[in-house]
Parts: structure tokens; C-alpha cells; sequence
């Protein structure tokens, strides 16, 4: 019988092996105060696996053969928060500037980076069929990819709770849900032709090379640059640049900025930067 009342602490040694794990797999940079938010985040799975301590499973999670468990790892680790048109200025941006100056091409590709669980590419995908009149006219790719398995299984079946409503224009509700009956009444459906504008994909942002070869007109990364240090935030960017077109966008998070972190981008509006 192995000991419960263990595993609900992390000691300092314990929590510098995850932190560096962490930082080797994905780049997200664990600060000392997020101690106890990692132990909350791991002891429920150290509990399902029977394991009596940290020590016992970061061992477990580090050998060779268990990359599919080092995967479920930094899922816990992941934050997935986010929500429908979160930063609202974003969409308002594709819609009428980036959108416009695309119409005599009617080609578009976007890479929304850090997708989490669907809200923002399909937060795009409805401002483009409500800001595009024949949009069936267009070739349009929206490349969704993100480091938690979990988040893009539950971003594929495009199923919400009812109270994500409030959270898209009312004009677009009708066009773009359908809402649940019978057991399902709480909850939303996003319908068939808005699911099929997105490609959803597993991707670390630290691996060299995103899951596809087009160069694109706009990349979304919002709210992730955050969780990195400086020197991985510069090759993140620079990666961004290399796969964006000359005049495509990259749109960050409210609470970031490229201002202190080496890039060759231009600085258009607070959070909007665009590759000359």
C-alpha cells in the first residue's frame, strides 16, 4: 500500500527537476512561486499511478520509453485558459485591415500557435465568414496546434458549454452554433462549416519546424510569450518570422510586448507586428 500523505509536498529539489524538465520540453520557465501550482497540477496523476512521491515519478516520467506519459505531464503543466474573441481589438484587426488588403489574392493562412482548447481559431474563423461576403471564393487555412493532447481533443469535437455564448457577437450565434437539446441543453455545438475551416495539430513551440510548409499572413500567439525566458521568447520570434510572409502579422498577448526581446518585426499598433 503506498503512502498518500506524501505526495501532497514537493521539495525544493524535487520541484528544480521538474523546472528544468519543463524547461528542456516545451520552454515554459517555471518561477520559484509556482511551486505549489505545480504539485497541485501532478499529485492527482502521481495519486492514479500509485506512486508514494515526486522523486518516484519524475524518474518514472524521464525514462526513454515513456514519452507518451512525459506528454501527459506537461498537459497538466499547460495552462489552457482562454476563452471566445478574448482581445476583441485582434479580430476586429483581421476583419477590417488584414482581410481587405488580401482581397484581390483571396488567399489566407493563419496560424493560431498556442490554440488551447479551439475558442480562438474559431473565434477566427467566424470574423472571417462574417467579414468576408463570398468567402467561398477564398482559399482560406487555419492552422490550429498546441502542446496538450487534451485541449485539441476537446478543440476537435468544437463543443462548449452554453455560458460561452455571451462571449460571441450576437449576429454570429445563429450562423455559427448549434445549440444542445435534451441532455445536451447546456450545452453549444460549433456547426460543420466553421469546424472545417480549422486544422488542428500537435506541436511544441520549441520543436524547429510548425507541422506545415506554407508561409502565412498572419500568426496569432497571444498570451504565451509570458511563460518563456527571454532567450527562448527571441527564438520563438525569430522562428514566427521566418514562416510569416513579407507584410504578414504576428498578434500577441495584451500583456506582452517585443520591445526588450531582439527581433526584426515593425511595431504597428500595441500587440499587432508585422514583417516588412
Amino acid at each position: 500500500m503506498f503512502d498518500q500523505t506524501a505526495i501532497y509536498s514537493i521539495s525544493q529539489k524535487e520541484f528544480e527537476k521538474f523546472q528544468e524538465l519543463i524547461y528542456q520540453k516545451c520552454g515554459i520557465s517555471l518561477a520559484d512561486s509556482k511551486r505549489s501550482m505545480l504539485l497541485s497540477r501532478l499529485v492527482r496523476r502521481v495519486r492514479t499511478l500509485q506512486m508514494d512521491n515526486l522523486t518516484t515519478y519524475y524518474n518514472y516520467v524521464t525514462r526513454v520509453s515513456n514519452k507518451a506519459e512525459l506528454e501527459t505531464m506537461l498537459d497538466l503543466v499547460s495552462t489552457n485558459k482562454t476563452f471566445f474573441f478574448r482581445e476583441i481589438h485582434h479580430f476586429e484587426f483581421l476583419k477590417k485591415e488584414i482581410v481587405p488588403a488580401l482581397g484581390k489574392s483571396k488567399h489566407l493562412r493563419i496560424w493560431s500557435a498556442a490554440c488551447s482548447t479551439g475558442e480562438e481559431p474559431y473565434s477566427i474563423a467566424m470574423t472571417l465568414i462574417d467579414g468576408i461576403s463570398k468567402i467561398n471564393q477564398w482559399k482560406i487555412k487555419i492552422y490550429a496546434s498546441d502542446l496538450s493532447t487534451e485541449a485539441l481533443r476537446h478543440a476537435k469535437e468544437g463543443i462548449y458549454s452554453k455560458s460561452v455564448v455571451q462571449d460571441i457577437p450576437e449576429k454570429l450565434v445563429k450562423i455559427c452554433l448549434l445549440k444542445g437539446t435534451g441532455e445536451n441543453e447546456k450545452q453549444i455545438k460549433l456547426k460543420d462549416h466553421v469546424r472545417s475551416m480549422v486544422t488542428f495539430m500537435h506541436h511544441n513551440l520549441m520543436d524547429q519546424k510548425p507541422p506545415f510548409e506554407a508561409l502565412l499572413d498572419v500568426i496569432f500567439c497571444r498570451n504565451v510569450l509570458i511563460y518563456f525566458d527571454k532567450r527562448t521568447q527571441e527564438k520563438l520570434i525569430s522562428k514566427f518570422f521566418q514562416h510569416l510572409k513579407p507584410g504578414g502579422f504576428l498578434l500577441i498577448g495584451h500583456s506582452e510586448s517585443l520591445q526588450y526581446i531582439k527581433n526584426q518585426l515593425t511595431y504597428i499598433l500595441p500587440t499587432v507586428y508585422q514583417k516588412q
